[in-house]
């Protein structure tokens, strides 16, 4: 059962389509594979568009009732009342629904994805994304996303069985997304769906016993804290 969900902040601006896109993918795929979040985030997306068709609500709606009482008064003794346009949605909404149906039908179907004779299935989200290459160093690889965001990396990442990435922690945030096979720190075991978010205060060394695909998003290098791999910290800034 998945345990880590992204906190309410990000849902809500996730449906209020303000996340960048690095954090839009994870959030998009966590809610691909957690049923909970996907009906809390379908929620907040409707909340989000009445609120952007009807910006004013309840105020614009009493104003309205409080000006045609005074209008009626006012053109009581009128009887030649000036014909006024008004934005009729209604009508507005019946032109667009019948222009043409689009052709183009977004392909919602979820994604086979391959790395090292290893087959896994992701979200229909990464569409967009997976022509990039695998760099690959030991058990681990990744593929790289162009995300266009200053310092942040949005990367798959995947680690073969019996892998682990060394001890460290963290000069900035890590997101990690889990999507298929299981993973495990000091922290505990995780499944496909975990969305978890460390920062500095968090070290630890993820291991997997059978492999694991997972999308990690980064804004700073790891800090690698313990043995040789503590000789990859002056490079970086070049490797994360």
């Amino acid at each position: 059962m998945i345990k880590h969900h992204p906190q309410q902040e990000l849902l809500v601006s996730h449906a209020n389509g303000v996340l960048p896109l690095s954090m839009a993918i994870a959030v998009s795929a966590h809610c691909a594979l957690c049923e909970t979040c996907r009906e809390q985030l379908a929620l907040l997306t409707e909340q989000a568009a009445n609120s952007a068709l009807n910006p004013d609500g309840a105020h614009a709606e009493k104003h309205t009732h409080q000006e045609s009482i005074h209008t009626a008064h006012i053109d009581t003794g009128n009887t030649q009342a000036t014909n006024v346009p008004v934005m009729d949605i209604d009508a507005m909404l019946a032109q667009i629904m019948a222009q043409p149906a689009a052709t183009d039908v977004p392909n919602n179907a979820p994604l086979d994805v391959q790395v090292k004779q290893q087959h896994y299935t992701v979200p229909s989200v990464f569409r967009q994304h997976l022509a990039r290459p695998w760099q690959i160093l030991g058990k681990v690889s990744r593929m790289r996303f162009d995300v266009d965001e200053m310092n942040t990396r949005a990367s798959l990442l995947h680690i073969d069985a019996q892998g682990e990435i060394p001890q460290h922690t963290h000069k900035g945030y890590e997101l990690t997304l889990l999507l298929a096979g299981a993973f495990s720190d000091l922290n505990g075991d995780y499944v496909p769906g975990d969305f978890i978010v460390l920062d500095s205060q968090h070290h630890h060394s993820p291991k997997t016993v059978d492999g694991c695909l997972c999308y990690t998003v980064l804004d700073a290098p790891l800090h690698f804290t313990k043995g040789l791999s503590k000789l990859l910290n002056p490079i970086g800034e070049l490797i994360y």
